[in-house]
């Protein structure tokens, strides 16, 4: 009788355990939870953030000081016309304008653009393509191969024109290559250590960032100033605000003071000198 009910004992617990969720759903090994949190989150036109929490890649530090990666550089392409010049200009964050003198060509507020010249009459002929817009990009990242894959595309829900592959590699290259009147978008490859998570942070500060950090350290210490210095007083024409006696005073003994240790300093150091 004893061993019937160790017996059902035990097989009431054995269906307990393989009915609960933990056993008959064992969570994912490691490797699919690292697996699910591949890819770069686009937070703007020019950044991403990595869905591991490695960090940020910005493309604002792949751009030279006038904000191109390719500036009106030439295209080799397959099927160009004859007599014909492409030149590609591209930048990752800032839209620029195609000729810059000259407003209302294709080429207006883009991120690519291709410049083609014709020579003709003694003199060159240029059109401007518009060949995709910051506004829309989409980002892909491939983590085995370290690479981030942005779509430019000129109008929204459109084909891409131009696609950039940006490779987190130690060495800095830059290469593309262009289809004319083909399918195939416009295809750039981008090698550079700014392509990996949190690499070239300085790139985003410029001169009006310093400029703009100078200015609020200067009206902080401005304020601070004036509510420990300045103190209001009425007059016949009014409220005015002047520096207390006091600061003046303050200043001018700490600075003798200074000079005057350093003169005693000097006269003992003679004295035992003698």
């Amino acid at each position: 009788m004893r061993f019937q009910t160790v017996l059902f004992t035990l097989s009431i617990c054995f269906g307990a355990i393989s009915s609960s969720p933990s056993m008959t759903n064992p969570p994912p090994p490691p490797s699919d939870l690292k697996k699910r949190k591949t890819g770069c989150l686009k937070i703007s036109n020019c950044r991403c953030i990595m869905k591991d929490g490695s960090g940020v890649i910005n493309l604002v530090a792949m751009a030279d000081s006038d904000g191109f990666l390719v500036p009106l550089k030439p295209v080799p392409s397959e099927n160009a016309p004859p007599n014909a010049e492409i030149l590609l200009s591209f930048s990752p964050c800032q839209p620029f304008s195609e000729p810059e003198e000259l407003a209302g060509t294709d080429c207006t507020d883009v991120a690519a653009c291709l410049t083609v010249r014709f020579y003709r009459n003694s003199r060159y002929i240029s059109h401007y393509i518009n060949y995709g817009r910051h506004e829309g990009n989409e980002f892909h990242y491939n983590s085995s191969l370290q690479t981030l894959s942005v779509t430019y595309s000129v109008l929204e829900y459109t084909p891409p024109l131009t696609v950039v592959h940006y490779r987190c590699s130690p060495n800095r290259s830059t290469y593309f290559t262009l289809h004319v009147d083909g399918d195939i978008p416009l295809q750039i490859w981008v090698e550079s250590p700014c392509a990996c998570p949190n690499a070239c942070a300085l790139g985003d500060v410029g001169p009006g960032t310093i400029f703009l950090i100078i200015l609020s350290l200067s009206a902080t210490a401005y304020f601070i100033l004036g509510s420990c210095a300045l103190r209001p007083f009425r007059t016949g024409s009014g409220v005015q605000i002047a520096p207390e006696e006091s600061l003046w005073c303050m200043l001018c003994y700490m600075f003798t003071e200074r000079r005057g240790g350093r003169r005693r300093r000097y006269i003992s150091l003679r004295e035992e000198t003698l």
